[in-house]
């Protein structure tokens, strides 16, 4: 995954006009955060549903990907590895889905020990095409998407002491935070509903290939939007007839007392790997073509771009619901208003 991430952009731009030119990395995304709005119950805070509000989740779901448009390392080192996990090197490294540390940081100490763990399965990288320090990760989706919900959460714990206490232009404030974390990490909740972003078989099938799937380095790109592009476009108003509605999603913890929104992303991203194999007998089948009957092909990313509708219209959800109070910030609004409420006394 992290070898085809730097190229994905320059190979789109190439294929298809400026303005389509991120496919299932605007449009798709872009359909996605709409979804989650159209998902989200009448009671949500009125603020995100202006059209202002509306078109700017929308347009925000492309931002993670704008970040590519330049070569700086520190951010491709940050940025790359934030749109995938690829799964299967868990395995090799010796990580057990359930051993799986919450923390990001923590992870890559975690990952570390498990390829010195077991040197045969993870070959030497050349320095020279490892600029930005990322081939040695295999990604940190659960981690991005877990720690947006995090953010989103305090926002929202933020702007309830605004409402109360607060002036016009902080709760304004407020609410752009909040609009701004809720259009970014849809990108990412997006990200883990195409099933290539689970995978080390990305950009067509490595390695053994029992079942003879596609090796075509395209593939990562036709499914991202090539495809829908080609076949009729992406459309959210036609696909919210068929829309689930958000629900909260907060289980109990798992026995190694792990974060319950962690535990709940990785079983989010570990249902979609299950689509790999699925999405690759699709395209052997001829499902996946310009021409032909590729109906099927057309249901099995639509319905990946509503189950990551619904799934980031529960996480919003979620958010707003488990908000705590604010109680320092409550606390500090509280002095400012006595102070302000004091008369000053007269010389």
């Amino acid at each position: 995954m992290r070898k085809f991430l730097s190229l994905c952009l320059t190979v789109a731009a190439i294929i298809f006009p400026t303005s389509q030119a991120f496919a299932w990395d605007y449009e798709g995304h872009r359909a996605v955060n709409q979804l989650a709005l159209a998902s989200l119950p009448a009671d949500f805070p009125a603020f995100v549903r202006t059209l202002e509000a509306r078109e700017r989740i929308a347009f925000l779901a492309g931002e993670p990907d704008r970040w590519r448009n330049i070569s700086d390392l520190p951010l491709r080192h940050v940025n790359s590895p934030d749109h995938f996990i690829d799964l299967e090197e868990l395995d090799d490294a010796g990580i057990a889905l359930s051993q799986l540390n919450e923390f990001r940081y923590s992870f890559t100490v975690q990952l570390a020990a498990g390829r010195a763990s077991h040197p045969d399965r993870f070959p030497a990288i050349d320095p020279e095409k490892n600029k930005d320090h990322t081939r040695e990760l295999i990604g940190f989706l659960p981690w991005s998407i877990t720690e947006c919900y995090a953010k989103l959460k305090s926002e929202f714990s933020y702007l309830k002491a605004f409402e109360e206490l607060g002036t016009p232009e902080e709760i304004a404030n407020a609410q752009a935070n909040i609009i701004y974390v809720m259009g970014v990490m849809g990108h990412y909740v997006g990200d883990g509903a195409q099933p290539l972003h689970t995978t080390k078989h990305f950009n067509g099938w490595t390695g053994e290939n029992p079942h003879g799937y596609t090796t075509e380095r395209t593939f990562h790109s036709w499914i991202d939007g090539g495809f829908l592009l080609k076949t009729g476009g992406i459309s959210s108003t036609a696909l919210i007839s068929r829309l689930k509605p958000a629900e909260l999603l907060l289980p109990p913890k798992d026995t190694s007392g792990r974060d319950a929104m962690f535990v709940t992303v990785l079983n989010y991203l570990t249902e979609q790997h299950t689509k790999v194999e699925p999405l690759y007998e699709l395209e052997k089948a001829g499902k996946l073509a310009i021409n032909g009957a590729n109906a099927d092909g057309r249901a099995f990313l639509e319905n990946q771009l509503l189950i990551a509708g619904t799934e980031l219209g529960s996480i919003w959800l979620t958010a707003w619901r488990e908000a705590p109070q604010d109680v320092y910030l409550r606390s500090q609004l509280l002095q400012r208003k006595a102070a302000n409420a004091t008369p000053t006394p007269k010389a």
